[in-house]
């Protein structure tokens, strides 16, 4: 048969999420592709010859060999553009509320709806005139998303020009509202919307360091391993340790723009409750609903396989779209443990040689791709400047942080170290703390992070660095000694030695400790974590000169303020720092009311 001639290839091979399919016209390496009969969505991941490899995104059973596949003739692709906020999507971008009303609970193959509604009309204002010459990333102007978010039209990638037309109104997002004059009198016409493909990084005009971290209301983060604006962070941990209740936190306290939450292969009870909550919680900073800043994206573990390496790259198309705006975006992936089974599940039936575990070999460089993928940057369309039109500076983040979950808390295996090579913050949970009902379970002793922020928090509080450097050598100290009590008992411990077990403690239980439960803990400002953590190391200061003075152990601790200590997080958000403040205060005058002279 003629090539030339053929509308369709025809599937040869189907081994669950992998089909082969020969014939298939006009075909490219990751294009997309729609298989048998009911138009499942696939994409292109190995040619040879006529014969081609379809990784399916959707449930296979029931496919014959002989059914026809359809080529797209471009590459998988997610629509960007007003309404996205507030949206619950499938790995695919298919609006799961759409769908449900659609089709009932339960969804059928094959069906897709535009992820942006074609019905819904937007307000757009203009910000440029007739006349103007823009380039790509350009802001054109603006529509009211959310009462939290101001949508930004753009100019998109790789287009520039003359505007010879501009429009003002209500209008979908398919409707052209800006008409550019290209080369050669040519014209290019605009609308609210762009397509943009999923494996592609959207162009910068350059990426630069951030020195400013993302605060997260988490104590043992925000004090010791914070993690920058446009950086990357892990959290490991094994089942019950906590990482998704610690994810859930990061979406509602952190201080970022908009949060792309994916949940890629998890419980869809889980899912479920992210997905009844968010709507209830409220936005700390606005007072609004945490999801007029949230794009959620659900694909649960009875979700098919392949989807899971879709939903991923969705997520991270739209953080960078929301940063090219000059927004600050927090992705939040739970978990990337389950993206890489199912790249192992596709690896297995595509009969690749398999690497460490079963992994596929080229398993760390699609980690390292997807986290690079992270970043602050200069956005597209910063203009020069002029006298009479000032400079125009725009500056966007996309904060990456992904959940792992290593089979038996094991964090040698091949997922958690892969992420480790890349991530410049690194949160290990702990089963043994999480067993004593210690939360957030993040091991103070294993966790780290790689960003030098130290500059900034100075710029906050002058003593912040050298606190934190002191709390954590007695956290490490503790440590050491904890292991030598085990083997000769506490009594052999010398004053000093049991003064550094009680002050480590009160880090522990009275700092490091926090119930995302307790409404004036649940959320920890920067200057309150500060005065806690200043007023547990002002009293270790004080007691080291009361045991030089040959005042007892016992005694100091049984002074009423070592109690009012362990109640510094009940204390109310809005009198919180006058509170610690006075108790600083009080700190030293119970110790002068021992008879300590202080210097």
């Amino acid at each position: 048969m003629n090539d030339t001639k053929l509308q369709h290839g025809a599937i040869v091979r189907i081994s669950g999420p992998v089909v082969g399919a020969v014939d298939v016209p006009n075909i490219r390496l990751h294009d997309l592709v729609y298989v048998g009969e009911e138009r499942l969505m696939g994409e292109i991941i190995r040619l040879n010859n006529r014969y081609c490899t379809i990784q399916v995104h959707e449930e296979t059973s029931g496919v014959r060999i002989g059914e026809p596949v359809w080529c797209s003739s471009m590459p998988l692709v997610v629509e960007l553009g007003p309404g996205l906020v507030g949206q619950v999507f499938d790995g695919l971008q298919r609006p799961l509320d759409d769908l449900a009303e659609l089709q009932g609970a339960f969804l059928k193959r094959g069906t897709f709806i535009s992820p942006l509604g074609r019905d819904k009309r937007w307000d757009f204002t203009p910000l440029k005139k007739k006349g103007d010459e823009v380039g790509p990333g350009c802001i054109l102007g603006t529509v009211q998303e959310t009462k939290m978010i101001e949508h930004r039209i753009m100019v998109p990638p790789g287009k520039q020009g003359r505007i010879v037309n501009i429009r003002s109104g209500k209008f979908n997002v398919t409707e052209p509202i800006v008409t550019l004059e290209v080369l050669n009198n040519q014209v290019h016409k605009i609308s609210m919307m762009q397509r943009w493909p999923v494996r592609v990084p959207r162009p910068v005009s350059q990426r630069i360091a951030s020195y400013k971290p993302l605060i997260t209301g988490t104590r043992i983060i925000d004090l010791f391993f914070p993690v920058a604006k446009g950086g990357t962070a892990i959290i490991p941990g094994g089942f019950g340790t906590g990482k998704t209740a610690t994810m859930q936190s990061l979406a509602r306290w952190s201080d970022a723009d908009i949060v792309v939450y994916v949940g890629c292969g998890e419980r869809g009870n889980e899912m479920a409750a992210v997905l009844a909550e968010f709507p209830n919680l409220e936005d700390p900073r606005s007072g609004e609903s945490l999801i007029n800043r949230t794009v959620l994206i659900a694909n649960t573990s009875n979700m098919p396989v392949a989807a899971r390496v879709a939903s991923i790259y969705t997520g991270i198309t739209i953080s960078e779209y929301y940063r090219d705006m000059g927004y600050d975006v927090v992705m939040l992936a739970d978990s990337t443990s389950r993206w890489g089974e199912a790249l192992r599940e596709i690896s297995g039936r595509l009969e690749e040689i398999p690497g460490e575990e079963g992994y596929p070999a080229y398993l760390s460089s699609r980690i390292s791709e997807f986290y690079e993928r992270a970043g602050c940057v200069r956005c597209l369309g910063n203009s020069t400047g002029s006298k009479e039109k000032p400079k125009e500076l725009r500056k966007g983040s996309v904060s990456l942080i992904g959940a792992v979950s290593p089979p038996g808390g094991d964090f040698s295996e091949p997922i958690t170290q892969s992420s480790m090579r890349v991530a410049g913050t690194f949160w290990a949970l702990d089963y043994d703390l999480s067993r004593r009902r210690h939360f957030p379970a993040i091991n103070w002793i294993q966790s780290y992070s790689l960003y030098r922020l130290q500059g900034w928090f100075e710029g906050i509080e002058a003593e912040w660095v050298r606190l934190n450097k002191e709390a954590m050598s007695l956290l490490s100290q503790e440590d050491e000694l904890l292991k030598v009590v085990q083997l000769i008992g506490k009594d052999a411990l010398s004053e000093s030695q049991q003064e550094i077990l009680a002050v480590a403690k009160m880090l522990r239980e009275d700092l490091l400790q926090q119930s995302a439960l307790d409404e004036n803990d649940r959320y920890s400002p920067l200057k309150k974590s500060f005065w806690m953590m200043k007023n547990i190391m002002d009293f270790h200061k004080l007691t080291l000169r009361a045991l030089e003075a040959d005042i007892a152990l016992d005694r100091i601790l049984k002074m009423p303020i070592v109690a009012e200590i362990g109640r510094m997080k009940e204390i109310p958000i809005k009198d919180v720092i006058i509170q610690l403040k006075s108790m600083n205060k009080q700190i030293y005058i119970s110790f002068s009311e021992i008879s300590i002279r202080i210097e």
